[in-house]
């Protein structure tokens, strides 16, 4: 079974910077994409970030030159660096991947995380 885990949450001042991490584990065959969404409290969760298998990356309109999301391959791991940080980046931020488990590469499946709780505030 694929496990995605979050980790870098927390607590920061407006301007400043987060780094969030997530890894998957498991029995995975392949990664085709993984990135990032975030929800609020009655609204829809949406996408802040995500990054595919070959490189290519997309970033909501509203964290465009602020946040970047990048990759370690050998490590099954994504990372959004969030700089220049807004009040109303506040949510809570979960992990997603489009991964193929070694249990059967006939298609990719979504896998969330728990989710991390990111809080902007002075």
């Amino acid at each position: 079974q694929v496990q995605l885990v979050e980790s870098g949450g927390g607590l920061v001042q407006p301007g400043g910077s987060l780094e969030l991490s997530c890894t998957a584990s498991g029995s995975i065959f392949s990664i085709v994409a993984m990135g990032w969404y975030r929800q609020a409290p009655g609204k829809q969760r949406e996408l802040v970030a995500m990054i595919t298998r070959g490189g290519s990356t997309d970033y909501a309109e509203s964290v465009k030159g602020r946040f970047t999301i990048s990759r370690d391959s050998a490590l099954n791991t994504v990372y959004l660096q969030m700089n220049s940080l807004k009040p109303e980046d506040t949510d809570v931020y979960y992990c997603h991947g489009r991964i193929y488990s070694s249990t059967t590469a006939l298609m990719w499946d979504e896998y969330w995380g728990q989710g991390t709780q990111v809080t902007v505030s002075s």
